[in-house]
């Protein structure tokens, strides 16, 4: 199947040969159709498939052909829903992109700035309004913004509206919607909150899920290295010095963390940025565009301020902190070996981490490959860095251990002066302390 045999207008099919689009992906090839038939729709695809495309195509060629198309004053005739201003302005572009021929007219909307300039264009008129739910109802509020023209609507990143405590904005703003209009869901993961949501707000809809059985892309190469937290910048910094890349992606579980992350960074002489709602917008977008245009090397970022982030050949994601929800772990990793590109996700996992990497290998269904020992291991990590298997010792290994141990000097930490005594030792701790 091509873009030509869904039937697209010409000025779109112009376009998205312009960008090199030829044929739909998995989650396009599926929803394209459904959204041209005018049904309503509930996608589920992990990150990197084209979500965007999917609902972007079909609602721009709607628009095209509308015989209303260009008479009179421009009025919002489509509406897309999002929670972070990253990817707001990610999803602005891609309108602009695949509809660049079609004079059909797009603005972006977030906080965080002042309103003055997107005031002055939803003035002038516009067909398609991106909009992070705070800056939209603010802007609903004042009376600059009417949705009583909008025929399109769409939550993109449903999943991440409820975790960022929006649901309360959503039903508002759905509240303030025509009852005769198309409505889409798209997210990249489905958590019954989301079903559930969904099932009160769409009409008659069909559901699409590519691939509900394999969570991680398929062309990321994973690991994992045991490390206790306080050595965790270390051995960052000896990864990033000893196979520098162009660009790498560290996430932090939060946002003093990253700032954290970067003055770690910075005193070891590696210049990096960090991204999170903390960061005023200009900081944000001026990091994100250094290390899309590869000025920066190095973006630290939280889970939130993520979503967005779409850097062609991204080739290395470090998760400094593993997330607490599996499937964050897997739009992680979906930031490298998008489309046709290979890529490398590393975790740093320390004791506290271990239940959340149990979790994640019980979502992907398979076990992270553990990597090699490194330099900054120390007797608290030990237990860690060996593999599970290897630290369920049995019982009589474990008390062979003791009486060692309590044979040498009754003293767990008792180092003999020669090395052998000193690396049995060290092999009693190990066990001693995996108990």
């Amino acid at each position: 199947m091509t873009f030509k045999d869904l039937g697209l207008a010409e000025p779109i099919l112009k376009a998205l040969e312009t960008e090199g689009y030829t044929q739909p992906t998995p989650i396009q090839g599926q929803a394209i159709p459904i959204l041209l038939k005018g049904k309503d729709l509930l996608g589920v695809a992990q990150t990197g498939t084209g979500k965007t495309a999917a609902f972007g195509i079909p609602i721009l060629h709607h628009l095209y052909t509308s015989p209303n198309n260009q008479k009179g004053r421009k009025r919002i005739k489509a509406l897309v829903v999002t929670p972070t201003r990253e990817l707001a302005i990610q999803i602005g572009e891609s309108f602009t992109a695949y509809g660049k021929h079609t004079g059909l007219k797009n603005t972006v909307i977030f906080g965080g700035v002042k309103q003055g300039k997107q005031v002055d264009i939803l003035r002038n008129g516009i067909d398609i309004l991106i909009a992070t739910p705070g800056r939209l109802l603010d802007l609903m509020n004042q009376g600059f913004i009417s949705l009583r023209d909008v025929e399109y609507a769409v939550l993109d990143e449903a999943d991440q509206m409820l975790d960022m405590g929006f649901i309360h904005d959503i039903k508002k703003i759905i509240a303030k919607l025509p009852a005769n209009r198309q409505s889409l869901f798209f997210s990249a993961t489905m958590p019954k909150a989301i079903v559930e949501l969904s099932r009160s707000i769409l009409g008659d809809f069909e559901q699409v899920t590519i691939k509900p059985q394999q969570a991680t892309a398929e062309k990321v190469t994973q690991g994992v290295y045991f490390v206790s937290k306080k050595n965790k910048p270390k051995l960052l910094v000896h990864l990033l010095k000893e196979k520098p890349t162009d660009s790498v992606l560290v996430f932090s579980r939060t946002k003093h963390g990253a700032n954290k992350i970067v003055k770690k960074l910075a005193q070891a002489d590696i210049r990096s940025a960090a991204i999170h709602g903390n960061k005023s917008q200009t900081a944000r977008q001026k990091a994100l565009g250094d290390f899309k245009d590869g000025k920066l090397k190095v973006l630290v970022a939280t889970d939130i301020a993520a979503r967005g982030i779409d850097v062609e050949e991204l080739s290395l994601v470090i998760n400094f902190d593993l997330p607490n929800v599996p499937e964050t772990y897997v739009h992680r990793i979906g930031r490298t070996g998008r489309a046709s590109a290979s890529g490398i996700a590393l975790s740093f996992c320390d004791k506290e981490e271990r239940p959340y990497l149990k979790d994640i290998e019980k979502l992907i269904r398979q076990e992270v490959p553990r990597m090699p020992e490194h330099q900054f291991i120390d007797e608290d990590d030990t237990d860690q860095q060996r593999e599970p298997q290897k630290q369920s010792q049995k019982p009589r290994n474990q008390n062979r251990s003791k009486n060692r141990n309590r044979n040498r000097s009754g003293n767990s930490n008792y180092r003999g002066k020669k090395n052998s005594n000193r690396n049995s030792g060290s092999r009693n701790n190990s066990q001693k302390s995996s108990e």
